[in-house]
């Protein structure tokens, strides 16, 4: 299925590639979007009715967050929407009013376990964004303590790029850069603590955050299968690549296929289309407990 969206009469801001941000005045409407996207580029197919699990599940863990740092969030519930935003039906279970947050340009990385790129990296210099780890580990290796590894925020199409800590001071400033550290490490244990114990692993996951009046919070999304690994315990096995249930098997479809990345992304045929929205459902019904309706 293309890419058909409904187009919503309001100031476009911003057109990520998954999510589009609208000018309400005093906030932003967030609307997560049934694209998706892979190395740096949107596929022209969409899943469907993918921004609604990743807005249902932003929603979950937003609120099961809430304590560790405050969020972006004015409301997320479409019933409480101004009257002029209830004629898009689009809108509905995808959408959310938040606070106009002036974003950190800083994406912050936590990695559990050796995967993606960090593995790669690990391969040929036993590091991962230039920080030393013990040796003989394997691909997907769970890492003895879970490790902070930013990197820029780009737009434009150009690719983010993994900086160090020190970088990270340079650009924010010694006392965000750590809040980000500290804070980003802490959500991420936080999460990977409970979503064991709903029988998946938290491999990795990345997150963003902003300032509102000088306060610091937690925006955009978080812990969804467009942000981060989910492995299941049942079937994780170390020294090997996981079934994940997230984009990652778009991602292998792509490197299949031979894509070279740089032209324009292929169609995706009906059955990753199919798998691919199955994985989704399934992180967010065993993390959640709830069926998606």
């Amino acid at each position: 299925m293309k890419i058909n969206e409904e187009i919503i009469n309001l100031p476009l801001i911003h057109k990520g590639k998954v999510r589009d941000v609208y000018d309400l005045g005093q906030s932003y409407l967030m609307v997560a979007t049934d694209r998706i996207s892979a190395f740096d580029h949107i596929i022209p197919t969409i899943i469907p009715d993918k921004g609604k699990i990743l807005h249902k599940l932003s929603m979950f863990w937003f609120d099961f967050v809430k304590d560790i740092i405050p969020n972006h969030i004015i409301t997320g519930d479409f019933d409480s929407f101004p009257s002029t935003l209830k004629q898009y039906g689009y809108l509905k279970d995808r959408s959310m009013i938040v606070k106009k947050a002036k974003r950190v340009d800083i994406e912050c990385i936590v990695r559990g376990y050796l995967a993606g790129s960090g593995w790669k990296e690990y391969k040929e210099s036993q590091t991962v964004c230039g920080i030393k780890l013990p040796k003989g580990l394997k691909e997907s290796s769970k890492i003895s303590e879970p490790i902070f590894t930013p990197s820029s925020k780009e737009e434009g199409g150009k690719h983010d790029e993994n900086i160090s800590f020190e970088e990270t001071v340079k650009r924010v400033g010694i006392k965000t850069a750590e809040n980000l550290k500290n804070i980003s490490l802490s959500l991420y244990k936080r999460v990977n603590e409970y979503a064991i114990s709903k029988g998946i692993i938290l491999a990795d996951t990345k997150l963003e955050f902003g300032f509102y009046n000088d306060k610091l919070l937690l925006i955009d999304e978080i812990f969804t299968p467009d942000s981060s690994r989910f492995w299941e315990i049942g079937v994780y096995k170390e020294g090997q690549p996981q079934d994940s249930l997230d984009k990652q098997y778009v991602r292998d479809y792509l490197e299949n296929i031979k894509w070279d990345k740089t032209s324009p992304a292929p169609m995706l045929p009906k059955d990753v289309v199919d798998k691919t929205l199955a994985k989704y459902i399934n992180a967010y019904e065993k993390l959640t407990g709830r069926f998606l309706v």
